[in-house]
């Protein structure tokens, strides 16, 4: 004690700031301290409401990987636990009927497959021994069936059939590939011809059922489809799946529909929602089985439409909008106990919020509204969920139904947080385009102490339709910034999410427009607020569209930076076009096709404006990111190095639009910093 009160006598005789900062056991936060974070996901609540089973991903940096294992802990926090242990990961954990036993995938026989293991205690025993990879388990409400996918020839072939036909194409002296349609690549992988297939296994055993036989569709959708695509029938009897079979169309088309079919694949898989020519997704049962629930958008072509919650009949088939006068777009929807409400997740003036919307009426009210919610799920009389935000990552919690008594489940990544100092964060709004109300956050630097000036890392979304929320991200987190002595500022300018849908919209065919000057206002708006930071040292960050959006500032927004980064941005919106994928997103954007509408691709077309380019640049590309693909960074750096201006070029041969490798990711942080230390801290 005494030790202790000596110490608080020195901190308040010296005028420290606290004894934490001041403590040898922390440290500013880096990214050492971001990959060391455990990341919870997919949390399943049992079956009596009293027990969760989540992932937990750990990095394994001497590994360079990381790794999964199945935790338990009880709903009230008590008795947490690690469930299974081995290296090679488990995951998609999925409750037995009883709860007395864990279904999940694991890829310890070499191959992903199913597994079941005790919940009390026991080793586990293999469920499947197939001869493909299997993904996206589900378990049938009676507990008769499981469900999964497939990567299988859609012609119909087993997936035996399947293997003897990749073992063949694996031992020909040719490597030739022969397309004739689009998709050739997505994402990050080359097509091969393959389609995910969704299978019905009986618990009892059998054979798996493709009830997707010869359908030239995906299910769940590729690539960010999961699990939440797919449901049972709470009879057990029939399936629910999300796909496009749009045929040719597949690159530019957004007809994303439902389909019903019976488990044992005796029919084809009818369409619910044929017509419906926009996104229909994400099917989740009423606890009585009589009203399906199911998110889906309006306009055709467009991905970033609002979803609305839709209420199918299961018996008749009618449908009733619930959520068409709500102007959020929610993200993940569950039902309460009595079917009375549904619980959902939106993007929301820069939350992520947890909102109760009345199945009768409609009415929306907020239960949790700050930080970032996620996998909402109904234990007894509360309300369990996922929530992070800038100080903190995922960590699960529960609260009553009316949004009293938020109680924290788990603690995971406590320590490694109280270890880091981080910056304190706060949301301010300004006039942005037009004089409308734009908003933005500010992170400082995690040392901060008044009458010090500091340097500004400046950061830009992508999407262009998407948001720097109150989010721990792992991939653009303002805290490394702040652990290295920048202030942060992030502006969710006009395109951006959670202000409504008229101004997310207000994007489209203005790339250039009303976010550059939201960005400008919003940086004047900044510097003037808080005269700490220092104006004449700013540099400017961005991924896709924000790498875009550099490139665009690089020849039209002259002198208020540095020093600037762009990672896996577009150089020419027109060639752009022609090396892409998913052709409808630049087509909506762009309102059309180059050669239908060339002046929508030239309108606010960066390649236009090199010749304008001053500011030193660190160019960032992925050679596996077949969304933007390398060669407009490598354009991008061509040209900068051809004028003579300072640059550098960061290439990951192993990397897709994101950069997900351990080592890949420090690279990146370290040289990102070292290019903005260079400028801004001489």
């Amino acid at each position: 004690m005494r030790v202790i009160n000596l110490f608080l006598i020195v901190c308040l005789t010296t005028g420290c700031v606290s004894a934490e900062k001041n403590s040898q056991k922390t440290h500013p936060f880096s990214v050492h301290d971001m990959m060391a974070m455990d990341r919870i996901s997919d949390p399943q609540v049992s079956p009596d409401g009293k027990k969760i089973v989540f992932t937990l991903r750990k990095t394994d940096l001497k590994e360079n990987k990381v790794r999964t294992d199945l935790w338990l802990t009880g709903v009230d926090g008590k008795g947490l636990r690690q469930l299974t242990s081995h290296p090679e990961g488990d995951f998609n954990p999925r409750w037995s009927t009883d709860g007395k036993s864990i279904w999940f995938l694991s890829g310890r026989s070499e191959s992903s497959q199913v597994y079941k293991i005790p919940v009390d205690g026991g080793e586990a025993q293999q469920v499947t021994s197939l001869p493909l990879d299997v993904s996206n388990l589900v378990v049938s409400a009676d507990g008769k069936h499981i469900a999964f996918t497939m990567q299988v020839f859609p012609d119909g072939s087993s997936p035996e059939a399947t293997k003897k036909k990749l073992d063949a194409i694996e031992e020909s002296k040719s490597t030739g590939v022969i397309y004739d349609k689009v998709f050739i690549r997505h994402w990050d992988t080359w097509k091969d011809g393959r389609r995910s297939h969704l299978f019905v296994l009986p618990v009892s055993g059998g054979e798996a059922v493709d009830v997707m036989s010869g359908m030239d569709a995906d299910a769940p959708t590729i690539p960010w489809g999961g699990t939440e695509e797919i449901a049972f029938s709470p009879d057990g009897k029939e399936i629910v799946f999300s796909a496009r079979d749009v045929g040719r169309e597949e690159p530019w088309s957004t007809d994303v529909d439902l389909y019903r079919v019976p488990i044992n694949g005796s029919t084809a898989p009818k369409c619910i929602t044929e017509k419906n020519k926009a996104w229909d997704t994400g099917p989740l049962f009423s606890p009585d089985g009589k009203i399906l629930a199911y998110l889906a958008m309006t306009k055709p072509g467009y991905e970033s439409d609002r979803l609305r919650i839709v209420l199918h009949d299961w018996a008749s088939g009618k449908k009733r909008v619930l959520t068409e006068k709500w102007d959020r777009s929610p993200s993940s929807i569950c039902w309460s106990a009595d079917g009375k409400t549904i619980y959902a997740t939106a993007t929301n003036v820069g939350q992520k919020s947890l909102f109760a919307i009345d199945t009768a009426k409609g009415r929306v009210r907020v239960v949790v509204k700050d930080g970032s919610v996620s996998s909402p799920s109904i234990a007894g009389k509360r309300i369990v969920y996922g929530m992070d935000n800038l100080k903190s990552p995922v960590e699960l919690y529960s609260v009553k139904a009316d949004g009293r008594d938020i109680r924290a489940i788990t603690q995971i990544n406590k320590v490694k947080v109280a270890a880091a100092r981080m910056g304190s964060y706060e949301q301010f709004v300004f006039k942005g385009w037009k004089n409308e109300k734009v908003y933005c956050y500010v992170v400082k630097p995690a040392d901060f102490a008044p009458g010090r000036t500091y340097p500004v890392a400046f950061l830009i979304h992508g999407g262009p339709q998407g948001s720097f929320g109150n989010h721990f991200h792992y991939r653009w987190n303002p805290q490394v910034y702040a652990g290295a002595g920048y202030v942060s500022v992030m502006i969710d300018f006009h395109g951006s999410t959670g202000y409504g849908q008229d101004f997310t919209d207000s994007i489209g065919g203005d790339w250039g427009g009303k976010p550059l000057v939201d960005l400008q206002k919003g940086l004047a708006a900044f510097l003037k607020r808080y005269r700490w930071a220092d104006a004449n040292r700013v540099g400017a960050l961005g991924a896709s569209f924000g790498g875009y959006m550099i490139n665009w500032i690089e020849g039209n927004w002259q002198g208020a930076f540095k020093c600037m980064v762009n990672h896996d941005g577009n150089l020419d919106e027109r060639m752009a076009y022609y090396d892409t994928e998913e052709l409808w997103f630049p087509e909506w954007d762009h309102r059309g096709t180059p050669w239908d509408n060339p002046k929508g691709y030239e309108k606010h077309n960066p390649v236009n404006f090199v010749k304008n380019w001053k500011t030193p640049m660190l160019v960032i590309h992925g050679a596996l990111d077949y969304r933007v693909v390398d060669t407009q960074g490598i354009a991008t750096f061509n040209a900068l190095q051809r004028l003579g201006i300072e640059s550098k070029f960061l290439y990951f041969p192993d990397e897709n639009h994101w950069v997900l490798k351990p080592h890949n990711s420090i690279l990146w942080h370290d040289t990102v910093i070292g290019w903005l230390d260079h400028y801004l801290k001489k």
